[in-house]
């Protein structure tokens, strides 16, 4: 600004002396006045070209940066025929920064006799597509390794021993987290005392290794985000967190899925988001259906992005397309437009 203000004056001085000595008649006053007069035009309007250059280019980096969800690609890798080590060339191919991986869908290793050596190998061999790629790690989603939030305490312990592996390996991959699941019990005092009880084990045993402990809304009580709230407070460790999930806010659905419209008792997915920001370490940015404009047809990209985006909110928005209509290619591509140009309009 300051830099302007001296240049404005420099040219109105330049205008000023110009008129002054027109009663003059040398021929090499005059050009130097105009050559001094060009110059200063010149030098304007280099300054402001670079300042508009500067502020538009301001305006178009956007808060985050973009990871694909690999359960956007499930029914590829279940029932497709399609190996899950795929996963780092197709996420490269549109255009992504970070690989979010999905335990389940690796058989070799939830099926396997010796569940740490087939980890191991799961770690090495991702690390080696996610460095030919040039993709960075950004977290593993846990499921199906027991109840965390079970009252039934053989058994939430045996689940916490199952997730530590899973820790381990995030960190041999340089991911940020690994994504949990609180389920294992309807009683809600009963679920936020053994959810909070397991989180303080994982996290403690996190810390060492660099993972946060993220929670996502998906099902049951964990899609009441109020009451999510209530247990993720009260962990004693700043790398547990949560992952909000864009629509993962039924409660009468086994993993809290909005899709469709069939949920017959919903949290409000806006109401959510904003209850777990203060305490995300990501975000997952579900997607269903599209309109004929790309807009998603249950959720407002618009409000949830803005909520995101108050919060303060700068890490990796995780892609993760669940719907029917598109293929799953085409989906993913469909939500990572919506994403990108609802963000350039915030």
């Amino acid at each position: 600004m300051y830099e302007f203000i001296f240049i404005f004056v420099f040219f109105n001085r330049q205008i000023i002396r110009l008129n002054l000595n027109k009663t003059y008649t040398h021929p090499k006053l005059k050009n130097l006045n105009m050559k001094s007069l060009i110059l200063s035009i010149i030098t304007l309007t280099i300054f402001i070209s670079c300042q508009n250059q500067k502020k538009s280019t301001t305006q178009e980096d956007p808060f985050f940066k973009l990871s694909l969800a690999q359960w956007s690609f499930h029914r590829s890798f279940k029932y497709g025929g399609v190996s899950p080590y795929e996963f780092a060339r197709l996420a490269s191919e549109l255009g992504f920064q970070g690989l979010e991986y999905v335990s389940t869908l690796y058989p070799d290793v939830m099926k396997s006799d010796d569940k740490t050596l087939a980890i191991q190998a799961f770690v090495e061999k991702n690390n080696a597509l996610a460095l030919q790629y040039k993709l960075q790690n950004i977290l593993i989603m846990v499921d199906d390794e027991g109840d965390l939030s079970t009252s039934i305490e053989k058994e939430r312990l045996e689940a916490i021993e199952n997730h530590k592996l899973w820790i381990e390996a995030a960190h041999k991959m340089g991911c940020g987290a690994i994504r949990l699941n609180l389920h294992g019990e309807d009683d809600e005092e009963s679920w936020i005392k053994n959810s909070i009880s397991s989180l303080e084990v994982l996290s403690e045993y996190a810390i060492p290794l660099n993972v946060n402990i993220i929670v996502e809304n998906h099902g049951g009580n964990s899609s009441n985000a109020s009451l999510l709230m209530k247990v993720i407070n009260q962990v004693s460790f700043d790398n547990c967190g949560t992952l909000p999930d864009f629509g993962n806010f039924c409660l009468s659905k086994d993993w809290g899925s909005l899709k469709e419209n069939k949920c017959d008792n919903p949290y409000d997915p806006y109401i959510g988001v904003a209850e777990m920001m203060p305490k995300a370490l990501g975000v997952s940015a579900k997607a269903y259906d599209f309109d004929n404009n790309g807009k998603e047809t249950i959720l407002d990209y618009q409000k949830l992005l803005s909520i995101v985006k108050k919060a303060g909110y700068k890490g990796f928005i995780g892609v993760e397309y669940e719907g029917d209509h598109l293929s799953e290619k085409e989906g993913i591509i469909a939500t990572k437009k919506l994403i990108e140009k609802t963000a350039s309009n915030l």
